[in-house]
């Protein structure tokens, strides 16, 4: 498994205690640093079953610029939201951990890490 993460955010360390706590193999992508491309983007969005809206930070200072509140939310706009999250990765809600079983989930609690620790083999 995967997870993404802000090292300054303290529901990414959070999910790394448990994770640790737990035993589990996993990869940290610093997502800051190692931007996701847009395609891995997509790929995320298809693992949570979430579309780029559903996992943009709204309230980040860049959202504010770029006026995302304001941006349509339907499939003419799925690639204008995929392509700011991938020029502005503070966008995207973290953690998120992508389960060997292809699936992922937005780990903002305890409950999320632990489903998807359930989904490993």
């Amino acid at each position: 498994m995967e997870i993404w993460i802000n090292p300054a955010c303290s529901k990414c360390r959070s999910a790394i205690t448990v994770l640790d706590a737990e035993g589990a193999d996993y990869t940290v992508r610093r997502y800051l640093e190692d931007v996701p491309s847009e395609d891995e983007i997509r790929e995320v969005l298809d693992r949570l079953g979430l579309e780029p809206w559903d996992i943009t930070r709204t309230q980040e200072a860049v959202a504010k610029e770029l006026g995302v509140k304001e941006w349509a939310r339907d499939a003419g706009s799925r690639e204008r939201w995929v392509k700011a999250l991938s020029e502005h990765p503070k966008l995207i809600q973290r953690p998120i951990i992508t389960a060997d079983d292809g699936t992922a989930v937005v780990a903002r609690t305890e409950e999320a890490v632990r489903d998807a620790l359930s989904r490993e083999g």
